[in-house]
Protein backbone atom coordinates (compact mmCIF):
# COMPACT_ATOMS: atom_id res chain seq x y z
CA UNK A 1 0.00 0.00 0.00
CA UNK A 2 1.38 3.14 -0.87
CA UNK A 3 2.18 6.36 1.29
CA UNK A 4 -0.01 8.38 -1.29
CA UNK A 5 -2.95 6.64 -0.23
CA UNK A 6 -2.06 6.64 3.39
CA UNK A 7 -1.61 10.52 2.96
CA UNK A 8 -5.28 10.81 1.63
CA UNK A 9 -6.73 10.24 4.52
CA UNK A 10 -6.80 12.60 7.71
CA UNK A 11 -5.78 11.34 11.43
CA UNK A 12 -7.62 10.68 13.95
CA UNK A 13 -6.18 11.24 17.80
CA UNK A 14 -7.21 9.33 20.32
CA UNK A 15 -9.08 12.25 21.81
CA UNK A 16 -11.35 12.25 19.14
CA UNK A 17 -11.89 8.43 18.97
CA UNK A 18 -12.87 8.29 22.58
CA UNK A 19 -15.41 11.28 21.58
CA UNK A 20 -16.88 9.52 19.28
CA UNK A 21 -17.09 5.88 20.59
CA UNK A 22 -18.79 7.88 23.69
CA UNK A 23 -21.53 9.59 21.33
CA UNK A 24 -22.32 6.25 20.31
CA UNK A 25 -22.62 4.58 23.93
CA UNK A 26 -25.99 7.24 23.92
CA UNK A 27 -25.32 8.11 27.25
CA UNK A 28 -24.04 4.71 28.91
CA UNK A 29 -20.67 4.95 31.12
CA UNK A 30 -18.10 4.89 28.72
CA UNK A 31 -16.04 3.17 31.98
CA UNK A 32 -18.52 0.78 33.00
CA UNK A 33 -19.23 -0.40 29.39
CA UNK A 34 -16.09 -0.53 27.63
CA UNK A 35 -13.24 -0.69 30.37
CA UNK A 36 -12.67 -3.71 32.06
CA UNK A 37 -10.10 -4.87 34.96
CA UNK A 38 -8.17 -7.99 35.10
CA UNK A 39 -6.42 -9.24 38.07
CA UNK A 40 -3.67 -7.70 37.55
CA UNK A 41 -5.13 -4.56 38.38
CA UNK A 42 -4.76 -3.62 34.83
CA UNK A 43 -7.49 -1.62 32.96
CA UNK A 44 -8.31 -2.97 29.17
CA UNK A 45 -9.72 -0.30 27.12
CA UNK A 46 -11.82 -0.40 23.92
CA UNK A 47 -8.64 0.59 22.05
CA UNK A 48 -4.96 2.08 21.94
CA UNK A 49 -3.50 4.59 19.76
CA UNK A 50 0.00 5.67 19.32
CA UNK A 51 -0.09 8.65 20.71
CA UNK A 52 -0.69 7.41 24.46
CA UNK A 53 2.16 5.31 23.73
CA UNK A 54 4.97 6.88 25.85
CA UNK A 55 7.52 3.51 25.84
CA UNK A 56 7.91 0.44 24.47
CA UNK A 57 9.58 -2.90 24.81
CA UNK A 58 13.34 -2.67 23.41
CA UNK A 59 13.04 -6.63 22.69
CA UNK A 60 15.90 -8.59 19.65
CA UNK A 61 14.29 -10.46 17.22
CA UNK A 62 14.38 -14.34 18.57
CA UNK A 63 14.49 -17.48 16.64
CA UNK A 64 12.26 -20.23 18.36
CA UNK A 65 12.66 -24.34 18.57
CA UNK A 66 10.91 -27.04 18.11
CA UNK A 67 11.23 -28.89 21.99
CA UNK A 68 11.01 -32.32 23.15
CA UNK A 69 10.89 -33.28 26.72
CA UNK A 70 12.11 -36.90 27.72
CA UNK A 71 12.62 -38.42 30.74
CA UNK A 72 15.59 -40.59 30.92
CA UNK A 73 14.84 -44.14 32.65
CA UNK A 74 16.88 -46.23 30.42
CA UNK A 75 20.04 -44.35 28.72
CA UNK A 76 19.61 -46.43 25.59
CA UNK A 77 15.62 -46.18 24.80
CA UNK A 78 15.76 -42.85 25.50
CA UNK A 79 18.73 -42.13 22.97
CA UNK A 80 16.57 -44.35 20.90
CA UNK A 81 13.44 -41.87 21.30
CA UNK A 82 15.27 -38.51 21.22
CA UNK A 83 17.01 -39.41 17.13
CA UNK A 84 13.77 -40.11 16.42
CA UNK A 85 11.56 -36.99 17.69
CA UNK A 86 14.73 -35.53 16.08
CA UNK A 87 14.10 -36.83 12.77
CA UNK A 88 10.58 -36.45 12.84
CA UNK A 89 11.66 -32.76 13.50
CA UNK A 90 12.14 -31.87 17.21
CA UNK A 91 15.16 -29.35 17.34
CA UNK A 92 15.35 -28.92 20.79
CA UNK A 93 15.87 -32.17 23.24
CA UNK A 94 15.25 -31.24 27.03
CA UNK A 95 16.68 -34.82 28.94
CA UNK A 96 15.55 -34.74 32.45
CA UNK A 97 18.23 -36.85 34.65
CA UNK A 98 16.74 -38.35 37.93
CA UNK A 99 19.91 -39.08 39.40
CA UNK A 100 23.60 -39.23 38.82
CA UNK A 101 23.85 -42.91 37.57
CA UNK A 102 22.48 -41.69 34.32
CA UNK A 103 25.32 -41.80 31.69
CA UNK A 104 25.56 -38.59 29.40
CA UNK A 105 27.30 -39.94 26.91
CA UNK A 106 24.98 -42.76 26.31
CA UNK A 107 22.29 -40.57 26.27
CA UNK A 108 23.42 -38.56 23.48
CA UNK A 109 25.17 -40.94 21.26
CA UNK A 110 25.03 -40.53 17.38
CA UNK A 111 22.95 -36.95 18.22
CA UNK A 112 24.33 -34.16 15.85
CA UNK A 113 25.23 -31.98 18.47
CA UNK A 114 25.83 -29.15 15.97
CA UNK A 115 22.21 -29.23 14.67
CA UNK A 116 20.27 -30.28 17.79
CA UNK A 117 19.93 -28.05 20.89
CA UNK A 118 20.56 -29.91 24.16
CA UNK A 119 19.22 -29.27 27.40
CA UNK A 120 20.34 -31.42 30.28
CA UNK A 121 17.46 -30.74 33.42
CA UNK A 122 18.72 -32.16 37.04
CA UNK A 123 16.72 -33.34 39.18
CA UNK A 124 19.86 -34.06 41.76
CA UNK A 125 22.55 -31.53 42.87
CA UNK A 126 25.95 -33.31 42.47
CA UNK A 127 28.95 -31.25 41.78
CA UNK A 128 31.03 -34.42 40.02
CA UNK A 129 27.98 -34.44 37.67
CA UNK A 130 28.43 -31.02 36.82
CA UNK A 131 32.26 -31.38 36.61
CA UNK A 132 31.82 -34.28 33.89
CA UNK A 133 28.52 -32.42 31.75
CA UNK A 134 30.67 -28.85 31.74
CA UNK A 135 33.31 -30.59 30.16
CA UNK A 136 31.17 -31.96 27.66
CA UNK A 137 29.34 -28.58 27.18
CA UNK A 138 33.05 -27.10 26.58
CA UNK A 139 32.72 -28.48 23.34
CA UNK A 140 29.34 -29.68 22.44
CA UNK A 141 27.76 -26.08 24.12
CA UNK A 142 25.13 -27.72 25.86
CA UNK A 143 22.16 -26.13 28.23
CA UNK A 144 22.50 -27.33 32.41
CA UNK A 145 19.53 -26.88 34.02
CA UNK A 146 19.44 -26.68 37.33
CA UNK A 147 17.89 -24.86 39.73
CA UNK A 148 17.98 -25.17 43.42
CA UNK A 149 15.60 -22.60 44.74
CA UNK A 150 13.42 -23.56 42.13
CA UNK A 151 14.08 -27.11 44.27
CA UNK A 152 13.53 -25.07 47.40
CA UNK A 153 10.10 -23.72 46.27
CA UNK A 154 7.98 -26.71 44.77
CA UNK A 155 9.67 -29.14 47.43
CA UNK A 156 10.20 -27.47 50.60
CA UNK A 157 13.78 -28.85 50.64
CA UNK A 158 16.88 -28.22 48.93
CA UNK A 159 18.32 -30.55 46.95
CA UNK A 160 20.34 -33.12 49.68
CA UNK A 161 24.03 -32.19 48.84
CA UNK A 162 27.34 -30.62 51.38
CA UNK A 163 27.64 -28.51 47.95
CA UNK A 164 26.79 -24.83 48.07
CA UNK A 165 22.79 -24.51 47.43
CA UNK A 166 23.00 -21.66 45.11
CA UNK A 167 26.17 -21.33 43.50
CA UNK A 168 26.43 -24.34 41.47
CA UNK A 169 26.52 -23.36 37.97
CA UNK A 170 27.32 -21.13 35.29
CA UNK A 171 24.28 -21.35 33.35
CA UNK A 172 21.91 -19.68 35.71
CA UNK A 173 18.10 -21.48 35.76
CA UNK A 174 14.90 -19.89 36.84
CA UNK A 175 11.87 -22.08 37.35
CA UNK A 176 8.79 -20.33 37.23
CA UNK A 177 6.32 -22.83 35.93
CA UNK A 178 5.56 -23.76 39.67
CA UNK A 179 4.22 -20.09 40.01
CA UNK A 180 2.34 -20.41 37.03
CA UNK A 181 0.58 -24.02 37.81
CA UNK A 182 0.00 -23.37 41.18
CA UNK A 183 -1.94 -20.08 40.40
CA UNK A 184 0.06 -17.19 40.56
CA UNK A 185 -1.41 -14.57 38.45
CA UNK A 186 0.90 -12.62 35.64
CA UNK A 187 2.42 -10.10 37.79
CA UNK A 188 2.96 -12.57 40.67
CA UNK A 189 5.15 -14.90 38.29
CA UNK A 190 7.32 -12.06 36.55
CA UNK A 191 8.35 -10.61 40.26
CA UNK A 192 8.84 -13.91 41.96
CA UNK A 193 10.70 -14.63 38.70
CA UNK A 194 13.24 -11.48 38.97
CA UNK A 195 13.29 -11.86 42.59
CA UNK A 196 14.38 -15.77 42.06
CA UNK A 197 17.46 -14.47 39.52
CA UNK A 198 18.21 -11.97 41.97
CA UNK A 199 19.18 -13.95 44.75
CA UNK A 200 21.36 -15.69 42.26
CA UNK A 201 22.99 -12.87 41.40
CA UNK A 202 23.27 -11.14 44.96
CA UNK A 203 25.25 -14.51 45.58
CA UNK A 204 27.51 -15.59 42.69
CA UNK A 205 27.33 -11.91 40.05
CA UNK A 206 27.19 -12.36 36.89
CA UNK A 207 30.89 -12.97 36.42
CA UNK A 208 31.57 -15.53 33.78
CA UNK A 209 27.92 -16.06 33.23
CA UNK A 210 27.44 -16.22 29.18
CA UNK A 211 23.38 -17.33 29.74
CA UNK A 212 20.45 -16.97 31.48
CA UNK A 213 17.44 -19.59 31.46
CA UNK A 214 14.07 -19.14 32.08
CA UNK A 215 11.21 -21.91 32.10
CA UNK A 216 7.88 -20.12 32.07
CA UNK A 217 4.47 -21.57 31.92
CA UNK A 218 1.85 -20.16 29.42
CA UNK A 219 -1.55 -19.86 30.38
CA UNK A 220 -4.65 -18.80 28.26
CA UNK A 221 -4.96 -15.17 28.49
CA UNK A 222 -3.51 -15.18 24.49
CA UNK A 223 -2.95 -11.20 24.65
CA UNK A 224 -1.45 -10.95 28.32
CA UNK A 225 0.74 -14.19 27.94
CA UNK A 226 2.16 -12.17 24.50
CA UNK A 227 3.49 -9.50 26.99
CA UNK A 228 4.27 -11.91 29.54
CA UNK A 229 7.17 -13.18 27.81
CA UNK A 230 7.79 -9.68 26.54
CA UNK A 231 8.07 -8.23 30.39
CA UNK A 232 10.05 -11.01 31.21
CA UNK A 233 13.07 -9.88 29.06
CA UNK A 234 12.08 -6.25 29.59
CA UNK A 235 12.43 -6.91 33.18
CA UNK A 236 15.78 -8.83 32.86
CA UNK A 237 17.12 -6.18 31.11
CA UNK A 238 16.69 -3.60 33.71
CA UNK A 239 18.13 -5.78 36.62
CA UNK A 240 21.03 -6.74 34.10
CA UNK A 241 21.78 -3.38 34.01
CA UNK A 242 22.62 -3.13 37.39
CA UNK A 243 24.96 -6.19 37.20
CA UNK A 244 26.67 -4.56 34.31
CA UNK A 245 25.48 -8.12 32.87
CA UNK A 246 25.99 -9.06 29.89
CA UNK A 247 24.61 -12.32 29.19
CA UNK A 248 21.71 -13.97 27.46
CA UNK A 249 18.28 -14.58 28.21
CA UNK A 250 16.50 -17.99 26.80
CA UNK A 251 12.91 -17.98 28.06
CA UNK A 252 11.90 -21.73 27.47
CA UNK A 253 8.00 -21.98 27.45
CA UNK A 254 5.51 -24.94 28.10
CA UNK A 255 1.67 -24.54 28.31
CA UNK A 256 0.17 -24.38 31.66
CA UNK A 257 -0.94 -27.44 33.32
CA UNK A 258 -3.72 -25.45 35.29
CA UNK A 259 -6.71 -25.12 32.74
CA UNK A 260 -6.23 -29.25 31.46
CA UNK A 261 -8.95 -31.59 31.89
CA UNK A 262 -9.27 -35.07 31.92
CA UNK A 263 -13.13 -35.29 30.33
CA UNK A 264 -13.56 -33.88 26.73
CA UNK A 265 -9.56 -34.46 26.66
CA UNK A 266 -8.97 -33.43 23.58
CA UNK A 267 -10.19 -29.45 24.18
CA UNK A 268 -6.41 -29.49 25.88
CA UNK A 269 -5.10 -30.13 21.88
CA UNK A 270 -6.70 -26.26 21.38
CA UNK A 271 -6.05 -24.75 24.51
CA UNK A 272 -2.39 -25.55 24.07
CA UNK A 273 -1.68 -24.78 20.23
CA UNK A 274 -3.23 -21.15 21.75
CA UNK A 275 -0.59 -21.12 24.50
CA UNK A 276 2.12 -21.60 21.76
CA UNK A 277 1.10 -19.41 19.80
CA UNK A 278 1.48 -17.26 22.66
CA UNK A 279 4.56 -18.04 23.50
CA UNK A 280 5.82 -17.83 20.12
CA UNK A 281 4.67 -14.38 19.68
CA UNK A 282 6.25 -13.50 22.85
CA UNK A 283 9.83 -14.23 22.14
CA UNK A 284 10.51 -17.95 23.41
CA UNK A 285 13.72 -19.23 22.34
CA UNK A 286 12.50 -22.62 23.06
CA UNK A 287 8.37 -24.08 23.09
CA UNK A 288 7.80 -27.35 24.41
CA UNK A 289 4.25 -28.61 23.73
CA UNK A 290 2.36 -30.23 26.35
CA UNK A 291 0.40 -33.42 25.21
CA UNK A 292 -3.05 -33.22 25.15
CA UNK A 293 -3.09 -36.48 27.57
CA UNK A 294 -0.49 -35.59 29.68
CA UNK A 295 -2.24 -35.41 32.77
CA UNK A 296 -3.52 -38.65 33.09
CA UNK A 297 -1.65 -40.77 30.79
CA UNK A 298 1.91 -42.21 30.93
CA UNK A 299 4.35 -41.04 28.22
CA UNK A 300 3.18 -42.00 24.50
CA UNK A 301 4.72 -42.06 20.87
CA UNK A 302 0.79 -40.89 19.77
CA UNK A 303 0.29 -38.20 21.83
CA UNK A 304 3.56 -36.89 21.94
CA UNK A 305 3.43 -37.08 17.84
CA UNK A 306 0.43 -34.93 17.94
CA UNK A 307 2.26 -32.18 19.81
CA UNK A 308 5.24 -31.96 18.51
CA UNK A 309 2.98 -31.61 15.17
CA UNK A 310 1.16 -28.66 16.28
CA UNK A 311 4.34 -27.01 16.81
CA UNK A 312 5.50 -28.11 13.10
CA UNK A 313 2.50 -27.25 11.88
CA UNK A 314 3.01 -23.42 13.37
CA UNK A 315 6.05 -23.17 12.05
CA UNK A 316 6.30 -24.89 8.43
CA UNK A 317 2.09 -24.38 7.97
CA UNK A 318 1.36 -21.58 9.36
CA UNK A 319 4.99 -19.33 8.88
CA UNK A 320 5.26 -18.43 12.60
CA UNK A 321 8.92 -18.51 12.08
CA UNK A 322 8.60 -15.96 9.03
CA UNK A 323 8.89 -12.82 10.91
CA UNK A 324 10.63 -12.38 14.34
CA UNK A 325 8.81 -10.31 17.16
CA UNK A 326 5.43 -10.26 15.44
CA UNK A 327 3.81 -8.88 17.97
CA UNK A 328 6.20 -5.97 17.86
CA UNK A 329 4.27 -2.31 17.06
CA UNK A 330 1.07 -3.43 18.90
CA UNK A 331 -0.03 -0.78 20.72
CA UNK A 332 -2.20 -2.82 22.58
CA UNK A 333 0.60 -5.81 23.70
CA UNK A 334 2.99 -2.56 24.10
CA UNK A 335 0.82 -1.21 26.67
CA UNK A 336 0.17 -4.36 28.77
CA UNK A 337 4.18 -5.44 28.59
CA UNK A 338 5.12 -2.75 30.15
CA UNK A 339 1.84 -2.36 32.56
CA UNK A 340 3.19 -5.67 33.43
CA UNK A 341 6.64 -4.89 33.69
CA UNK A 342 6.08 -1.88 35.72
CA UNK A 343 3.90 -3.70 38.18
CA UNK A 344 6.04 -6.61 38.10
CA UNK A 345 9.20 -4.27 39.18
CA UNK A 346 6.75 -2.76 42.21
CA UNK A 347 6.25 -6.38 43.54
CA UNK A 348 9.95 -7.24 43.09
CA UNK A 349 10.99 -3.96 45.55
CA UNK A 350 8.73 -4.81 47.89
CA UNK A 351 10.24 -8.58 48.29
CA UNK A 352 13.68 -6.86 47.81
CA UNK A 353 12.67 -4.61 50.83
CA UNK A 354 11.37 -7.02 52.89
CA UNK A 355 14.39 -9.11 52.77
CA UNK A 356 14.27 -11.04 49.68
CA UNK A 357 12.59 -13.96 47.99
CA UNK A 358 14.24 -16.90 49.55
CA UNK A 359 13.64 -14.93 53.07
CA UNK A 360 9.78 -14.29 52.06
CA UNK A 361 9.89 -18.35 51.25
CA UNK A 362 11.02 -19.17 54.56
CA UNK A 363 8.89 -16.50 56.18
CA UNK A 364 5.90 -18.54 53.65
CA UNK A 365 4.63 -14.93 52.16
CA UNK A 366 5.44 -15.99 48.39
CA UNK A 367 3.11 -19.14 49.28
CA UNK A 368 0.44 -17.01 50.79
CA UNK A 369 0.45 -14.73 48.15
CA UNK A 370 0.23 -17.21 45.20
CA UNK A 371 -2.10 -19.22 47.40
CA UNK A 372 -4.89 -16.05 47.23
CA UNK A 373 -4.58 -15.55 43.87
CA UNK A 374 -4.73 -19.42 43.04
CA UNK A 375 -8.53 -19.17 45.22
CA UNK A 376 -9.62 -16.57 43.76
CA UNK A 377 -9.04 -17.71 40.09
CA UNK A 378 -11.01 -21.14 41.78
CA UNK A 379 -13.81 -19.13 43.14
CA UNK A 380 -14.07 -17.45 39.42
CA UNK A 381 -13.88 -21.08 37.84
CA UNK A 382 -16.38 -22.69 40.39
CA UNK A 383 -18.70 -20.10 39.53
CA UNK A 384 -18.32 -20.30 35.86
CA UNK A 385 -16.99 -17.12 35.45
CA UNK A 386 -14.17 -18.90 33.74
CA UNK A 387 -15.12 -21.15 31.63
CA UNK A 388 -13.01 -24.76 30.41
CA UNK A 389 -15.12 -26.58 27.66
CA UNK A 390 -16.35 -30.09 28.36
CA UNK A 391 -15.59 -29.50 32.35
CA UNK A 392 -18.16 -26.97 33.77
CA UNK A 393 -19.60 -25.80 30.37
CA UNK A 394 -21.48 -28.22 28.22
CA UNK A 395 -19.98 -31.33 29.77
CA UNK A 396 -20.09 -34.58 27.43
CA UNK A 397 -22.34 -36.69 30.21
CA UNK A 398 -21.26 -40.16 28.04
CA UNK A 399 -17.69 -39.30 28.53
CA UNK A 400 -16.54 -41.95 30.96
CA UNK A 401 -12.44 -41.48 32.53
CA UNK A 402 -12.48 -43.70 35.35
CA UNK A 403 -10.32 -47.07 33.45
CA UNK A 404 -8.66 -44.41 31.58
CA UNK A 405 -6.13 -43.16 33.95
CA UNK A 406 -2.49 -44.38 33.88
CA UNK A 407 -1.72 -41.64 36.17
CA UNK A 408 -2.77 -40.06 39.34
CA UNK A 409 -4.05 -36.19 37.90
CA UNK A 410 -4.44 -34.66 41.17
CA UNK A 411 -2.96 -33.16 43.82
CA UNK A 412 -1.15 -36.21 45.62
CA UNK A 413 -0.81 -35.73 49.03
CA UNK A 414 2.35 -37.27 50.52
CA UNK A 415 3.05 -36.23 53.97
CA UNK A 416 6.87 -35.20 55.06
CA UNK A 417 9.06 -33.35 56.79
CA UNK A 418 10.61 -30.12 54.69
CA UNK A 419 12.15 -26.87 55.78
CA UNK A 420 9.62 -24.54 54.27
CA UNK A 421 6.10 -25.11 52.89
CA UNK A 422 6.22 -26.31 49.09
CA UNK A 423 4.29 -24.30 46.46
CA UNK A 424 1.51 -26.59 45.24
CA UNK A 425 0.63 -27.23 41.81
CA UNK A 426 -3.20 -27.82 41.24
CA UNK A 427 -5.77 -27.73 38.21
CA UNK A 428 -8.30 -26.02 38.24
CA UNK A 429 -10.84 -28.60 37.32
CA UNK A 430 -9.33 -31.29 40.00
CA UNK A 431 -12.50 -31.36 42.71
CA UNK A 432 -15.12 -30.90 39.52
CA UNK A 433 -13.25 -34.23 38.16
CA UNK A 434 -12.45 -35.82 41.18
CA UNK A 435 -16.57 -35.66 42.08
CA UNK A 436 -17.96 -36.98 38.59
CA UNK A 437 -15.47 -39.85 38.55
CA UNK A 438 -16.94 -41.16 41.96
CA UNK A 439 -20.58 -41.22 40.01
CA UNK A 440 -19.65 -42.81 36.90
Amino acid sequence: MSNSLFSAFEKVSSKAWKQKIQVDLKGADYNDTLIWKTDEGIDVRPFYHQDEITETAQIQPQQWFIGQIIFVQNETASNKKAIDAIEKGAETIKFIIPNKDISVEKTIENIDLESTNIQFDLHFLDQSYLDSLAKISANAELQIIIDPIGQLASTGNWFKSADNKINVCKQITVNTVTYQNAGANIVQQLAYGLAHLNEYCNTNGFEDVKTIHFNVAVGTNYFFEIAKLRAYRVLFNALASEYNCEADLKIHAIPTKRNKTIYDYNTNMLRTTTECMSAILGGANTVFNLPYDAIYHKDNAFGERIARNQLLVLKNESYFDAVNNASDGSYYIESITMQLAEKGLALFKDIEANGGFIAQLNSGIIQKKIKESANKEQSLFDNGNITLLGTNKHPNKNDKMKHNLELFPFVKMNPRKTLIQPIIEKRLAETTEQNRLKTE
